[in-house]
């Protein structure tokens, strides 16, 4: 892996690898964290804008320039980051390179589409509503952070995406998408690639970057219990956890207690829950640790008679860690790191890790993450545990 930047400020991190295909990747570093409150979902509709249309080429020129040599071109937003992406043969590199170049310097805005946008933007809001499975994350960070902007929907608000005009995004965009903001990641056989980058994006002018304030987000005191009625047929339930950014040392070992919890079916929660006692189908835990933030979660779903129960066995395994043992934290560290290595075999999931640890810090922590799971210890899991996986819960719940 080789790492080189720009004079106007853009990080460039390829991985050279013998493959027919590449990967590239613009990483943009905002999200809806960035957000005023006006202009909330902002980051989300200017990463659907992007694709519709430049100053040179609609939208679906775009799409066809891609999609006609067999390649995929999409997108995401999070919290903390956007990025757009793009999958192709790696002898139509070149095509790649100027399409994404294309849309991060020449997007069109124009107000005619914009409002065609603004309305599939709405009816995706409407979509996390109407399905439980994804709105359950939506209350469960509105409930879990009191201060800092995660407690707010990556997708915004109805009446803020209905309200934004064009020069709000016109300004968001000349703001934040600057090539002192952008990672730009590549992998695939490529060794022209300094001139490539520099002939698409050297001409961007670097511009001083906001400077945002995070608020303090206050320590749990207390459990927090939130319950909202919904039209299901089974309660849908999250538990979880403030916890701590990635750069933390203690995030790694969270990660492993989540591994114990739930590699797979053998994963203590999932065998507890859903194997032995049948309570439930969808069951797991997650541990999200980002730039700025962590959170630890359980969820499952399951018939609302059984939420009680499900919630005692949950509060006992996390007890239970007391009795781990050497070959299940090996075992529990050997699944993070398989299935770690197979995600490395896709190009483009790949170049996604290396453009999040060098917005995070450092591209090359990517492949130290794995040495760092391996010296994790009984002594940290539990010491871990006790910091974080306390009786100061955050519990929401879905039910009629």
């Amino acid at each position: 892996m080789r790492k080189f930047r720009l004079k106007n400020g853009l990080t460039v991190v390829h991985e050279k690898r013998e493959s027919d295909s590449v990967a590239i990747e613009i990483n943009i570093g905002t999200g809806s964290n960035n957000e005023h409150s006006s202009i909330a979902g902002m980051s989300h509709f200017l990463e659907h804008m992007v694709f519709e249309g430049t100053k040179t080429r609609t939208a679906k020129q775009i799409s066809e320039a891609i999609e006609n040599i067999g390649g995929d071109l999409n997108a995401a937003t999070t919290n903390e980051r956007t990025f757009f992406y793009i999958k192709i043969p790696k002898k139509k590199i070149e095509i790649g390179m100027e399409i994404l170049a294309d849309m991060m310097q020449n997007p069109a805005f124009d107000k005619t589409v914009l409002d065609k946008e603004r309305k599939v933007v709405l009816e995706e809001i409407k979509m996390v509503g109407d399905q439980p499975m994804l709105y359950q994350w939506v209350l469960f960070e509105k409930t879990l952070f009191k201060k800092h902007p995660t407690k707010n929907p990556v997708y915004g608000k109805m009446q803020t995406v209905r309200a934004i005009t064009r020069k709000d995004m016109q300004d968001y965009y000349h703001r934040w998408y600057v090539p002192n903001n952008m990672i730009l990641s590549v992998v695939g056989d490529f060794s022209r690639l300094p001139e490539l980058v520099k002939r698409h994006f050297g001409k961007m002018k670097r511009r001083p970057l906001p400077t945002i304030k995070r608020p303090v987000e206050p320590k749990e005191t207390k459990p927090t219990v939130k319950k909202e009625q919904k039209d299901v047929n089974q309660a849908y339930f999250v538990f979880g956890y403030k916890t701590i950014p990635r750069l933390h040392k203690d995030s790694v070992v969270l990660d492993v207690i989540s591994s114990v919890f739930s590699k797979g079916l053998s994963g203590r929660i999932n065998s507890e829950i859903r194997v032995k006692r049948g309570l439930a189908y969808s069951v797991g835990t997650v541990h999200e640790s980002n730039k700025d933030y962590g959170l630890f979660v359980f969820y499952l779903n399951c018939a609302k008679k059984n939420l009680a129960l499900c919630k005692k066995i949950i509060i006992e395994e996390i007890a239970k860690l007391d009795d781990l043992g050497l070959k299940e934290l090996n075992e529990a560290k050997e699944h993070m790191i398989g299935s770690r290595l197979l995600r490395k075999e896709d190009s483009h999931r790949r170049g996604d890790s290396l453009a999040e640890w060098e917005f995070i810090k450092d591209a090359k922590l990517a492949d130290d993450y794995l040495k760092r799971v391996k010296r994790v210890s009984k002594k940290d899991i539990t010491r871990v545990r006790d910091k974080f996986l306390d009786e100061n819960y955050t519990v929401i719940v879905l039910s009629k």
